[in-house]
């Protein structure tokens, strides 16, 4: 295999694996020694990818300056031009708009022929109506994730009984007909959902519980799995 093929899909791997993937791991993923491995990351450092992690712990690639949205091809960009109009379908303002922004920007860096399909892709979403609706402002609630920053959440059960929490935001899901944030409630001490329609309101918890979001979204997905295996 040629080094630069062997580079590509070096990259490609650290793109899909989730980190940190250890030395050994894109050993076997390229077909090269682990020593040949150490090498070609040092050549992908030295070319202005950025990958954190050292010899024993892992890797991560953080900036890849290696992939111009060119590389895409057609079923990508298909693929993409139909994630984003499902997204501006979803009902949330914020990521809709986000999803506007995030292809034009794609479709300025394309040939003409290419941002062409991009723009006119084959797949279609139609939604006649938006599919979810919050009475709060989720943007508040993916930066309190992002951030790890505790929430304190006004909230409705099923039977309507109101209830004030400090939860620990780990991640938003969007589900065919409702939107929930996924948290430790630390009034319940476990994990919860809390569907996005019966949040009232949500203010600023006043502590931040960094760097544990992505260790408790873990043990969450893992449970929700286990609880349900197909």
């Amino acid at each position: 295999m040629a080094r630069s093929d062997r580079l590509f899909r070096l990259l490609q791997a650290m793109r899909q694996i989730p980190p940190p993937i250890t030395a050994a791991r894109l050993a076997e993923e390229t077909g090269v020694s682990v020593r040949s491995l150490y090498r070609d990351i040092d050549s992908l450092r030295a070319a202005g990818a950025r990958i954190e992690g050292e010899r024993g712990y892992g890797y991560q690639l953080i900036e890849d300056v290696a992939l111009p949205p060119q590389m895409l091809n057609r079923d990508e960009m298909e693929a993409l031009a139909l994630g984003l109009a499902e997204v501006r379908a979803m009902g949330d303002a914020a990521m809709a708009r986000a999803a506007e922004s995030v292809l034009a920007k794609i479709g300025a860096t394309l040939p003409e022929g290419r941002a062409r399909h991009l723009f006119h892709a084959v797949s279609q979403v139609y939604r006649p109506d938006a599919r979810i609706r919050s009475p709060v402002d989720m943007g508040k609630i993916r930066a309190a994730c992002f951030d790890e920053r505790a929430l304190r959440v006004d909230y409705a059960d099923k039977q309507g009984t109101r209830t004030t929490r400090t939860v620990l935001p780990l991640a938003v899901m969007y589900t065919e007909r409702c939107l929930t944030l996924l948290a430790w409630c630390c009034l319940r001490e476990d994990f919860r959902m809390f569907r996005g329609d019966r949040i009232a309101a949500v203010a600023d918890g006043g502590r931040s519980f960094r760097p544990r979001r992505v260790a408790l979204l873990r043990d969450y997905l893992a449970r929700l799995r286990a609880a349900d295996p197909l």
